[in-house]
């Protein structure tokens, strides 16, 4: 009877861990939604506030820009609140940001309501992380992270699209109006089911900065920003690629970006899985495999066939490290690991800026053809970081281990 009764509970806790990590997850969703939808809606918006397709452009720069700079700043200042309620904070933040998107009057107010958005992006996902994480046995952490990351993944495949079809067919604000409801049911969830906590960070400010600057932790931020400048150096210009060199027509890039998406949602998935059974060769596997998929993609995006199978191989490759680096940031930093998952954020937004402009460079200097080779040095350069400090820090456990036996 007794065992009955333990066996109901058990099934009762793994229900609602799993309802609350869909609540998180719908959370990211909306909030990659809000990130990304604008991109399909520049003209529409451009039109209506009587501004410049480059002018309308600027709220993309500006969301990302303050994501890069305002996650840790806005981190640092609500570290003492409580994990959960921060969370309810912040979604209802987003949510009042997008209710001001809906009625903006003017750029300006747009402009202001994006930012106020943006605050709101890196600090959920790292304090979102953190909990997640905790909600699971240690060998699952990067699991939980990965479910909860899919939600961004997810909206790039069904968000975008259905945020775009929204604001083309009942205008742009209708699009914000229905990212603003989905940020009401995940606040309702995240409210209900997630669990309180018991906060574990209770650092001051200079003993959070204090732990996000040891030089191990700086390397692996600068690990993952080489790997998102490698990815968006590519990515950025994915279209003209396929159409200038792979021969395909617009219209045929839509559903090769939906593939890439299904790719990049798989990968996420199979890298947290990979990372709970071995953290650091996984992560160093993976952007081995990168390289190689990008050198690769040198010479198949002149076949068609061929530069499909490598897109989806290379989006699978290139999310699949994200929840190990992100558990492996968090790992090192035990007094403040919301604030270093969520600097493992900007830094990731700060990459994609990166990469962005080194593309741009490399089509203007070079020529469009070079971007994948140009991707890959990058990723060559993070995966020489990550595999010198795994090597100096396997001989570090080597020489402990041989003058403990001494003594």
């Amino acid at each position: 009877m007794e065992i009955s009764q333990l066996s109901i509970k058990e099934q009762a806790n793994k229900k609602s861990f799993s309802i609350s990590l869909l609540s998180l997850t719908l959370g990211s969703f909306a909030i990659g939604m809000t990130e990304f939808v604008i991109m399909g809606l520049l003209p529409n918006v451009a039109d209506d506030l009587g501004v410049s397709i480059s002018s309308a452009g600027q709220l993309i720069t500006m969301y990302a820009l303050g994501v890069a700079v305002g996650a840790p700043i806005m981190t640092i200042l609500t570290h003492r609140i409580p994990q959960k309620k921060l969370l309810c904070f912040l979604m209802l933040l987003f949510i009042f940001g997008n209710g001001i998107s809906v009625i903006a009057p003017n750029y300006a107010v747009l402009m202001a309501a994006r930012m106020l958005t943006a605050l709101t992006h890196g600090t959920f996902f790292g304090v979102g992380a953190v909990v997640a994480s905790s909600l699971v046995p240690p060998d699952k952490r990067a699991s939980a992270v990965s479910i909860m990351m899919a939600g961004l993944t997810i909206a790039n495949i069904i968000g975008v699209p259905l945020g775009t079809f929204i604001g083309q067919h009942m205008g742009w604000r209708s699009s914000f109006g229905t990212i603003a409801i989905m940020g009401i049911i995940a606040w309702v969830g995240i409210m209900v089911f997630v669990p309180k906590m018991r906060q574990q960070n209770t650092e001051s400010i200079t003993g959070q900065i204090k732990a996000l600057v040891q030089p191990k932790l700086l390397l692996y931020l600068l690990i993952g920003a080489l790997g998102n400048a490698a990815l968006f150096t590519v990515f950025t210009y994915i279209t003209p690629l396929l159409t200038q060199v792979t021969g395909f027509a617009e219209h045929s890039v839509t559903w090769i970006l939906v593939l890439f998406g299904c790719g990049v949602t798989i990968g996420n998935i199979v890298g947290g899985k990979l990372a709970d059974w071995k953290l650091m060769p996984s992560v160093l596997g993976l952007y081995f495999s990168i390289c190689i998929i990008l050198t690769l993609f040198t010479f198949t995006m002149y076949n068609q066939i061929a530069a499909v199978i490598t897109i989806f191989l290379w989006g699978a490759a290139s999310f699949a490290v994200f929840p190990g680096l992100q558990v492996r940031v968090m790992n090192l930093a035990q007094s403040a690991p919301a604030l270093a998952s969520t600097s493992s954020h900007s830094a990731g937004n700060l990459g994609n800026a990166a990469g962005a402009f080194i593309g741009g460079w490399v089509i203007t200097h070079l020529a469009i053809t070079s971007l994948p080779w140009v991707g890959a040095i990058l990723v060559g350069l993070a995966l020489l970081l990550g595999v010198a400090s795994y090597i100096a820090e396997r001989k570090a456990k080597t020489n402990n281990v041989f003058l403990t036996k001494e003594n």
